[in-house]
């Protein structure tokens, strides 16, 4: 029966492949400058042959705008939905999304902060990434201050989130009110909304090294995150370091959660709807779910960005369609209720 299960994982990591490199293709090749499959194609075998030829608009625009937005999209989504899934797996609870220690918040507050006082791009999302990292620090000592059971210190981790998360969404709100309405303002209210529609070859330098070493090590931790979802004393009988776990897999998910954010802005619900759908497709085990999560993660944003650059005469802030999506789509299964995920 295992050797079942894991031959059935392998034929559904292959088909979410496929439909990955698939659908990167045609987001490469759609938008309002359209670019043919054969031309798409002839610019990539010149660029790897190295022959020295003159650019075509169709490679400036595949090049200087689309690989870099269609990475983004990917490695954000992956970032997202693997964060969100070791919440969910830690906290016990399927409702947990990336930002529930405050690490959203704490990057907003930091990218209106950077607006406010007009820093480089880069500074703004050095600055985002830090203060993302100082919401679930603040929220972990916080946490701290309450000694009791381990069930009740996760219960007061949660709710020191929420604490944090509204304070940071109260200095947003303070920032937004003495920034400038007709110059920062809108810079701040677009970028809050999350997007992808100024990402540069450049930010995939800042972004995909946070992720990738927070993916590497969650996916080392997930037969660990399986044990913590049993509960804290199960887990310690089995021989895991339970504080230490916890704490690695705190630190990643929310180092993946600060990078994506400082990046493409607050982008909701990829982190909390896709490891539903990845429970389904894999089954509750980790050790599968988790890295179907980071390529189901990686194809719901990116269809998402395909649909807020083409569907539309003007381009619509990912984070509000990311928003219309997973709200009915996460009702449906909470109504459905199925055993597994709710």
């Amino acid at each position: 029966m295992l050797d079942r299960k894991k031959k059935n994982f392998g034929g559904l990591a292959g088909i979410l492949l496929l439909c990955l490199a698939v659908l990167m293709v045609f987001s490469a090749m759609a938008g309002r400058y359209f670019v043919s499959f054969s031309e798409f194609v002839h610019i990539l075998g010149m660029k790897l042959s190295g022959e020295v030829y003159e650019p075509s608009m169709a490679e400036t625009v595949l090049f200087g705008t689309r690989f870099p937005r269609i990475a983004a999209a990917v490695v954000i989504g992956c970032g997202l939905s693997m964060s969100g899934a070791a919440y969910q797996g830690i906290f016990r609870n399927p409702m947990v999304s990336p930002d529930l220690l405050g690490a959203s918040a704490g990057a907003g507050f930091g990218a209106a902060l950077g607006f406010l006082l007009e820093l480089s791009l880069w500074a703004i999302q050095l600055l985002a990434f830090g203060m993302g990292l100082f919401a679930v620090l603040l929220t972990c000592v916080l946490g701290r201050l309450v000694r009791g059971q381990m069930d009740h210190n996760r219960i007061v981790l949660v709710l020191s989130g929420m604490v944090v998360g509204s304070l940071f969404q109260a200095l947003i709100s303070l920032v937004k009110y003495v920034a400038d309405p007709f110059d920062t303002m809108p810079s701040i209210a677009f970028w809050l909304m999350g997007g992808l529609t100024y990402v540069t070859a450049l930010d995939m330098v800042f972004l995909l090294a946070p992720v990738a070493v927070g993916t590497i090590v969650l996916l080392m931790f997930r037969w660990r995150i399986n044990l913590l979802s049993l509960g804290p004393d199960e887990a310690e009988t089995m021989g895991v370091s339970v504080k230490r776990s916890q704490g690695v897999i705190i630190f990643c998910a929310t180092l993946m959660t600060a990078s994506c954010v400082a990046v493409g802005g607050m982008i909701g619900w990829a982190g909390l709807i896709v490891p539903h759908f990845s429970r389904m497709l894999a089954g509750p085990d980790n050790r599968r779910m988790m890295p179907c999560a980071a390529l189901l993660g990686g194809i719901f944003l990116l269809i998402v960005d395909d649909a807020a650059r083409c569907l539309f005469p003007q381009e619509i802030p990912i984070g509000i369609l990311t928003a219309m999506v997973g709200a009915p789509v996460f009702i449906g299964l909470l109504a459905k209720g199925r055993r597994g995920f709710v």
